[in-house]
C-alpha cells in the first residue's frame, strides 16, 4: 500500500491514508489537503505505521480528477457501458475502472477543465419511500478508497496513469448515466407560479398567466426555437432532449410538462434542476424576470378565466374575492434555501481554526465555526492589508441558531487565540453606547466584537425612546464605512476639538436565533444601510454532540496569528503605529470576474431600483463590496505571506455573497414588517408554510390555525381578508353534516 501510495503521489493525485470501515481519512485534520499535495515524507511516514485503506481526494487537488460511483451492487453500469460504447466507440477502453468493497464499480478519470462539485447522476424512489442513488460522481470536495484497499480490485487501466478527457467526452460519460435516471425533483418553485389546489391554480375566480402557460403552454415549440432538439420518447413516457450546439445525447427530458435538466453547459438552466413549463419560458424568453414573463403571457392571452376539471368547479377555492396579480406580489423574492457547506471552507487559516472549532466543540456547528474562523482572520489582518479598490478587512457577521447549538464554542476559541498572541485587549462583547464605542476603538483602532443574542440589542434600538441606542447604530453605519479613512468622534465637553480615529477596523461577529433575529430588524434598519452591511450565515439542525476534549492550541495557528500581530506596515511602533496597509492585488482573470460580478448586481440594482424596491437597492449595492473584502480574505487565508487574489477567491466570495444576498432578502420579506397589521399576516403566512413544508398540499383547519394564534376573532377574520385579496392564501368552507369545516392553504410558492 505505501508503494501504491507513493506511485499515485507521484501521478499528482492527493493521496492519504484512509480508515476503510469508516470509508474517511485515517487523519484528525486533512482539509489543508484540498489544496497541497501531501509531501513524499509525509506519505511515508503515514503508511510505514500502517493503515487497512487509501484514498484519494476527487477534484482540483489532484488535478481535476472524477470518479463516477456506481453503488446498488453496480446495477446500472453495465447499461450505463452500452451507451458510452454506442455513443463514442473506444472511450470505455481508455478509462481507469475498479471494483470496490460493496460490490459497484468505480471510473476514474481526469478532464481537461475543472469538474466542479459532485453530483447525483442517476436515482430511484425505493420502495420504502426513499430517493436512492445509483450512479453520483466525486469531484472536487470529495474522495474515494482505492484498490490495493482490501475489498477494491483493478479491472482496467493504471489509477497512476489515469486519461484525461475533453469536455465533450466527459459529457459523454455523464448524460449516458443521466438517461439511466429514473427519479426526478419537483420542479423549481418559480414565483408567481402557485402551488396546484386540486386540479388547477386558480385565485379569486382566476387563473394567473403562469399556471395557464403551466397548463397549456407549447414548451416543445419554446425549446425548439432555443435551439433544444427533440430526440423522442421512450417507453417510460420521457421525451429526450438535446442542448443546442450538441448532436446527440440527452441533455434533459420532459416528463408530465416538467423539464429536467441534465447536463452542466444547458445555460441558462442549471444542472439536476427540474423547471416548469412558466420556469422555462422565463429563461429563456425574459432572462428570469418574472415580472416581465408574467405581463408577456397576459398580454398573449394567458390567464383570466378560471380552470374547471371534471365535476370539480375550483373558482370557489379562494372564496368571493376578486383580485390581479399586483406588482408588489410578483417581486416577492425566492427563497435560495439554506447555504451549502462547500461555501464554508477558505483555504489555509480559516479552515485551520474552523477544524480545530469542529474538534473541540460539545456540539460541532460548521456554519458557526465557519464564522468564527472569517471573524478571526478579519480582525488579526485589519489595518494591516487592502485591495487595489482600498477595500479592508472589516466586516459585520452574523451567525444565526438555535438555542445550544454552538454559537458560543467559536467565540470562545478566538478568545483563546487572541490571548496566545498578546490581542486579549482588542477584543470585546457588548457596548453600551455608540460613545462607549468610539472611545473604545479610539484606544485600541482594531477591535473584534463578539456579541450573543444581537437580537436583544436590535430590538432596543427599535423600542428605546432615548438617543443612546440610536447612536450604537449611527456610529456602527459611520465606522463600517470610515475603514479606509480617518472617523471623527463627537465633541466632548471641555475639549477644544474633538478626537479622530485613524482607519477603523471594527469587526463584529454576533449570534442570534434566527426568528428572533429578522423580527427584531425594523423597515427603518433595512433601509438605512445597517442590514445590509451584515453578511448573515444560517446554521441548520444541531449536530450530534461529541465529548468535549482539551487540545492545545495547534503550532500553526499560533505562529500564523503571532505573525500577523507583528505585521506592522505602515511608519512607527506598536504604540505609535500609522498603518500603511499592503495592497494585495488580484489577478488580470479575477480582474475580469470581478467587472462581471460589478455589472451582475448593477443589474440587479437597476431592477429594484424600477420597482420602487429600497430593500432590494440597499442590499444589492452593497453585492459587489462584500465580494471584494471576502476574497481579499480568503487571499490572505489561503498565503499570509504571498497573498493574491486570485479567479478561485473571487469565484468563491461571489457564490457567498449572491446567495446570502438573494436569501437575505426572502428572509426580510417574509419577518420584517412595516406595522403591527403586517406583522400579524407575515405571522399566518409563516404558520401556513411551516403546515405547507410538514403536510404537503392538505388543507389546514382552522382549529389548528387558532391554536397556533391565539387572536381575537376579528383579527383573524382582518387578517384572513387581507390575504385572500393579496391572492397568498385560499380560505374555504366545506359543508359536513354538522357546520361547515373552515380550512385554510398557502398559495405562495
Amino acid at each position: 500500500m505505501q508503494e501504491a501510495a507513493k506511485r499515485y503521489l507521484g501521478a499528482g493525485l492527493c493521496v492519504l491514508p484512509a480508515i476503510r470501515g469508516q470509508k474517511r481519512p485515517a487523519l484528525r485534520s486533512w482539509k489543508e489537503y484540498q489544496t497541497r499535495l501531501p509531501t513524499e515524507a509525509e506519505v511515508d511516514a503515514w503508511f510505514a505505521g500502517g493503515h487497512d485503506g487509501l484514498c484519494v481526494l476527487t477534484g482540483t487537488p489532484s488535478g481535476n480528477l472524477e470518479l463516477i460511483d456506481f453503488d446498488h451492487g453496480g446495477e446500472f453500469f453495465e447499461p450505463w457501458s452500452q451507451k458510452v460504447q454506442t455513443a463514442a466507440s473506444g472511450l470505455l477502453d481508455r478509462l481507469v475502472v475498479e471494483t470496490s468493497q460493496s460490490g459497484g464499480w468505480h471510473v476514474i478519470y481526469r478532464c481537461e477543465a475543472e469538474v466542479g462539485g459532485s453530483m447525483k447522476l442517476a436515482q430511484r424512489m425505493g420502495d420504502d419511500n426513499k430517493v436512492h442513488t445509483l450512479i453520483e460522481t466525486r469531484g472536487d470536495g470529495g474522495l474515494f478508497l482505492c484498490a490495493p484497499t482490501p475489498g477494491y480490485e483493478l479491472i482496467q487501466g493504471d489509477l497512476a496513469n489515469p486519461p484525461v478527457l475533453t469536455e465533450a467526452e466527459r459529457e459523454t460519460l455523464l448524460e449516458a448515466a443521466w438517461e439511466l435516471n429514473e427519479y426526478w425533483s419537483e420542479p423549481r418553485p418559480c414565483w408567481p407560479t402557485l402551488a396546484h389546489v386540486g386540479h388547477g391554480s386558480v385565485v379569486g375566480g382566476q387563473v394567473r398567466p403562469g399556471d395557464d402557460y403551466n397548463a397549456r403552454g407549447d414548451v416543445d415549440a419554446l425549446l425548439a426555437k432555443h435551439g433544444w432538439r427533440f430526440r423522442g420518447e421512450r417507453g417510460d413516457g420521457n421525451q429526450h432532449w438535446t442542448r443546442p450546439g450538441k448532436n446527440s445525447g440527452t441533455s434533459a427530458t420532459m416528463k408530465d410538462r416538467t423539464f429536467y435538466v441534465f447536463s452542466s453547459n444547458a445555460v441558462p438552466f442549471e444542472p439536476n434542476q427540474a423547471y416548469s413549463p412558466f420556469a422555462v419560458y422565463t429563461l429563456l424568453e425574459h432572462n428570469g424576470d418574472f415580472v416581465e414573463a408574467t405581463r408577456a403571457l397576459a398580454a398573449e392571452g394567458f390567464g383570466g378565466a378560471p380552470l374547471t376539471v371534471g365535476d370539480v368547479d375550483i373558482s370557489r377555492i379562494a372564496g368571493t374575492a376578486a383580485s390581479t396579480i399586483t406588482e408588489k406580489d410578483i417581486s416577492t423574492p425566492p427563497d435560495p434555501g439554506p447555504i451549502s457547506e462547500e461555501l464554508l471552507r477558505v483555504p489555509g487559516f480559516i479552515s485551520e481554526v474552523m477544524d480545530l472549532c469542529l474538534q473541540t466543540a460539545p456540539y460541532p456547528n460548521p456554519a458557526m465555526a465557519f464564522c468564527g474562523a472569517l471573524a478571526l482572520q478579519a480582525f488579526l489582518a485589519g489595518r494591516k492589508v487592502r485591495d487595489s479598490g482600498d477595500n479592508r478587512t472589516n466586516i459585520y457577521l452574523l451567525g444565526l441558531a438555535h438555542s445550544a447549538a454552538g454559537k458560543d464554542w467559536p467565540r470562545k476559541l478566538n478568545a483563546r487565540i487572541a490571548h496566545a498572541v498578546g490581542l486579549s485587549d482588542c477584543l470585546g462583547d457588548r457596548f453600551a453606547s455608540g460613545e462607549g464605542l468610539q472611545d473604545v476603538l479610539y484606544i485600541k483602532p482594531c477591535m473584534l466584537f463578539q456579541t450573543d443574542e444581537i437580537d436583544g440589542m436590535l430590538q432596543s434600538i427599535n423600542k428605546a425612546k432615548d438617543a443612546r441606542h440610536e447612536s450604537i447604530m449611527n456610529t456602527l453605519l459611520s465606522l463600517y464605512s470610515s475603514s479606509n479613512s480617518v472617523f471623527s468622534m463627537r465633541p466632548k465637553a471641555g475639549n477644544a476639538a474633538p478626537g479622530v480615529i485613524d482607519q477603523p477596523n471594527l469587526v463584529l461577529f454576533g449570534t442570534a436565533i434566527p426568528n428572533h433575529y429578522y423580527e427584531a430588524l425594523s423597515e427603518r434598519m433595512l433601509t438605512n444601510g445597517f442590514f445590509a452591511r451584515m453578511l448573515i450565515i444560517e446554521s441548520g439542525k444541531r449536530s450530534e454532540g461529541q465529548e468535549p476534549r482539551i487540545q492545545k492550541l495547534p503550532e500553526r495557528i499560533i505562529e500564523t496569528a503571532k505573525w500577523w500581530a507583528n505585521f506592522l506596515p505602515g511608519s512607527g511602533n506598536l504604540g505609535n503605529w500609522h498603518p500603511d496597509p499592503a495592497v494585495i492585488e488580484p489577478t488580470d482573470t479575477a480582474r475580469e470576474r470581478l467587472i462581471e460580478l460589478r455589472q451582475t448586481a448593477d443589474e440587479e440594482y437597476t431592477r429594484a431600483e424600477s420597482q420602487s424596491d429600497a430593500v432590494g437597492t440597499t442590499v444589492w449595492g452593497r453585492v459587489s463590496e462584500h465580494t471584494r473584502k471576502l476574497a481579499l480574505l480568503y487571499a490572505v487565508s489561503e498565503d499570509h505571506l504571498s497573498p493574491r487574489i486570485t479567479d478561485k477567491a473571487i469565484q468563491w466570495a461571489s457564490k457567498l455573497v449572491m446567495h446570502q444576498t438573494r436569501r437575505m432578502l426572502f428572509m426580510a420579506s417574509g419577518h420584517v414588517a412595516r406595522n403591527d397589521f403586517d406583522a400579524m399576516c407575515k405571522e399566518m403566512l409563516r404558520v401556513l408554510r411551516e403546515w405547507k413544508n410538514k403536510h404537503g398540499d392538505k388543507p389546514m383547519p382552522e382549529w389548528q390555525l387558532n391554536r397556533r394564534l391565539p387572536w381575537k376573532p376579528r383579527d383573524h377574520e382582518d387578517v384572513r381578508t387581507a390575504l385572500v385579496k393579496q391572492e397568498r392564501i385560499m380560505f374555504d368552507e366545506v359543508p359536513t353534516k354538522t357546520r361547515p369545516r373552515k380550512i385554510y392553504q398557502l398559495l405562495e410558492a
